[in-house]
């Protein structure tokens, strides 16, 4: 197994064989692309970038490296790249995997050993999400060890479904339109995070984890824990991603075109000092926007004809 995409292709004997190469290879090409695709938009990685890719064990992390190497060979621009790893020290984590796995792709890394389970379970009473104190610890840590490496970048491996599953925690559970972003600098000023997985969706990578036989580690911490409310969130964007297709994707795309002066937050938009002008204004409300989708379109398109004209005589 190699992270490369220079592997054999598969045997194939069979049109059944054919069409899940052909499949593969559509995967590989769109991975490829929506990754360098974000890594573009958000200015991620920069010529002599040292970035420090974390590596959990997980399917996203096995996934973001494995593309992260396979972009390093073709990109126009040189960077190195660091994989590491956290040992929390949890019960039954096999040591052995990740330097296996990162010896054999031939990436440098790190294993930082810190007990942090021991930690965690003492704070925490038994039955609590573990989650916060648990990913404060990480981060720090993180944080302390990009320093030490000497890392320009930090890359985590939190694609297009983590990010919408924020906007949703934040939103029900903490009253703010805030998600996750792609690129964010730490409170100190220090650290550079980007999640170029950022446009990727999670079945996607758990398709290419299937195909690239990543050595998976079962997370024993906070990702197991059945009664988060992430976990509720996720699957309520599972069942949504299975009877309306693309609503996922549609959310992730209102997060990229937000208009401050059709929400509520006057810290954004300075809604007290509006006055009528009498001077026509291009960013000024209209009885409805060009772009605007007012309902699904029947096959002669007449349904929507009707909407626009009800809504125009509105």
């Amino acid at each position: 197994m190699s992270a490369v995409l220079t592997d054999s292709p598969p045997e194939i004997h069979t049109p059944a064989d054919a069409k899940a190469a052909n499949e593969i290879n559509k995967l590989s090409k769109r991975l490829h692309r929506l990754t360098g695709q974000a890594i573009v938009d958000f200015n991620m990685i920069e010529e002599g970038d040292r970035v420090m890719v974390c590596v959990s064990g997980g399917k996203d992390s096995y996934s973001l490296l494995d593309i992260l190497l396979n972009l390093q060979k073709r990109a126009p621009i040189r960077f190195e790249l660091i994989a590491v790893n956290l040992d929390q020290k949890q019960p039954g984590f096999p040591e052995h995997v990740l330097p296996e796995y990162l010896s054999r792709v031939g990436v440098p890394f790190h294993i930082e050993n810190q007990d942090t389970y021991s930690i965690v379970k003492r704070v925490i009473p038994e039955g609590k999400t573990t989650c916060g104190l648990c990913s404060r610890l990480r981060r720090g840590i993180l944080y302390r060890v990009a320093g030490e490496l000497g890392a320009t970048k930090i890359a985590l491996g939190h694609h297009r479904d983590d990010i919408v599953q924020t906007l949703f925690m934040n939103m029900f559970f903490g009253s703010k339109m805030k998600g996750m972003p792609p690129k964010l600098v730490s409170d100190d000023g220090r650290n550079v995070v980007i999640r170029p997985l950022a446009y990727v969706s999670e079945t996607d990578l758990e398709r290419w984890a299937e195909h690239r036989q990543f050595p998976i580690i079962p997370c024993s911490l906070c990702g197991s824990q059945d009664n988060l409310q992430r976990v509720q969130i996720k699957q309520m964007l599972r069942d949504w991603d299975k009877r309306f297709p693309g609503r996922v994707e549609n959310v992730f795309s209102a997060m990229q075109h937000i208009v401050p002066s059709h929400m509520a937050d006057r810290n954004l938009f300075p809604f007290a000092q509006l006055q009528a002008s009498g001077v026509a204004d291009v960013n000024g409300d209209r009885a409805f926007d060009d772009d605007e989708d007012c309902g699904p379109v029947s096959a002669t398109g007449t349904d929507a004809v009707v909407t626009l004209q009800r809504r125009a005589e509105f």
